[in-house]
């Protein structure tokens, strides 16, 4: 099998896949991007001003602009949250993956469509990858590609992750479920393309929550559980009747698992690392996955430049490391969040109220836009202690 070897081959070809490889091959390595081609990820599409400008993504990609997001509770009661002066970017993921999938190759890497099927290694020990090219028989014998390293970004329930990984099987995931329809012809306020809806609704979602999110002239309406054997279908027409987004022309439906806790280890102390869904980096109780995935990514990407330029292994768990320092605080806060407030309708209807004090406002849109806990203003995260323990204790009642 020996022959042709790359420096890396990067497994998954969404935010986190794309942004490794367009990292390595703009470091002059040569890098292969697989991809499974066609696959769109069930997505609100919302990304943060921070990763906008990260990422240099461009003006065309942002199809919508909220400056506002609407919270419904059980009793339908409705707390709106105006972003004050900045806005949440969404992007339709058919198009935004695919762009980032380009820059990649405009970079150096090299695209190859096909499904992974396969992880082993040569006679001398170097990594292989097997796949099947998009479009080749069932029969064909499966192509292959050898490399010094592997970067894993093939979604929830990673194959790669689950072959090379010891735990990757055991991630907890959400299951799930939008549909793509075109907007109304006119805002109402049942729908408005400045505002994000989620509804925190028993009905719709036992432990999760369901959105309708604008994208334009198109919108994502959808729903989340854990719960394996809830309706997520039959939850999303229920909010499209509810909301009169029934008549609107549905486009495409998707539906994915998305994990909600990081893995406890991303690399195999060898050759591999994994980013994105694959490592387990979508928040909790937001469900929120791009601007994590993507940053998971260029992680990954820098620990495989720095294992191909010493050798050391050790480098590859730098990435995990690292983003834990950044976003670990996070996502155990909202992990907390997800496991309290989302358990019952009374808590949701709770948690709703919340949503109304100015406080938690500033801050939560504070933290989302710039990805970071907020420090400056300690009076206000006394006031929200003090409220939210009013909460708490009532909700206990």
């Amino acid at each position: 099998m020996m022959g042709e070897t790359y420096d890396a081959v990067v497994v998954g070809g969404g935010p986190s896949g794309a942004t490794a490889a367009t990292a390595l091959a703009a470091a002059g390595r040569r890098v292969v991007l697989l991809d499974r081609a066609g696959r769109i990820k069930p997505c609100g599409g919302a990304v943060p001003p921070r990763l906008i400008r990260d990422y240099a993504i461009p003006d065309h990609l942002i199809v919508g602009r909220a400056t506002a997001a609407r919270m419904i509770a059980p009793s339908n009661a409705k707390v709106d949250m105006p972003v004050g002066g900045n806005y949440v970017g969404m992007v339709d993921r058919e198009h935004f993956d695919e762009w980032l999938r380009v820059r990649a190759a405009r970079e150096g890497a090299e695209r190859r469509a096909g499904n992974f099927e396969a992880f082993s290694r040569d006679s001398d020990g170097t990594a292989v990858i097997h796949y099947r090219p998009k479009g080749a028989p069932r029969d064909a014998p499966l192509a292959t590609i050898r490399a010094r390293a592997v970067i894993g970004c093939d979604g929830a329930r990673s194959q790669l992750a689950r072959a090379t990984l010891k735990g990757a099987d055991r991630v907890p995931c959400v299951f799930a479920y939008h549909e793509v329809v075109k907007s109304p012809a006119q805002d109402s306020d049942a729908f408005d393309r400045s505002r994000c809806d989620v509804f925190y609704q028993g009905k719709l979602s036992p432990d999760f929550y369901a959105w309708v999110f604008p994208h334009g002239d198109t919108a994502s309406i959808g729903v989340g559980s854990a719960h394996k054997g809830f309706p997520l279908r039959e939850a999303v027409a229920e909010l499209r009747r509810d909301t009169g987004l029934d008549a609107c022309e549905t486009i495409r439906v998707e539906g994915a698992p998305i994990p909600l806790r990081p893995l406890k280890r991303w690399d195999n102390g060898r050759d591999v690392v994994v980013a994105g869904d694959a490592a387990g980096v979508v928040a909790p109780a937001s469900g929120e996955g791009i601007y994590y995935a993507m940053t998971s990514g260029l992680y990954a990407a820098e620990g495989v430049e720095r294992f191909l330029a010493t050798g050391k292994a050790s480098a590859l768990a730098e990435p995990r490391r690292r983003f834990m320092r950044e976003h670990g605080k996070v996502f155990w806060v909202l992990g907390i969040m997800q496991y309290f407030w989302y358990c019952s309708d009374k808590r949701r209807e709770r948690f709703v109220k919340i949503c109304e004090d100015p406080d938690v406002q500033y801050l939560t849109w504070q933290a989302y836009t710039e990805k970071k806990l907020v420090r400056a203003r300690p009076i206000a995260h006394a006031r929200i202690f003090f409220k939210d323990l009013g909460h708490l204790v009532g909700s206990l009642r």
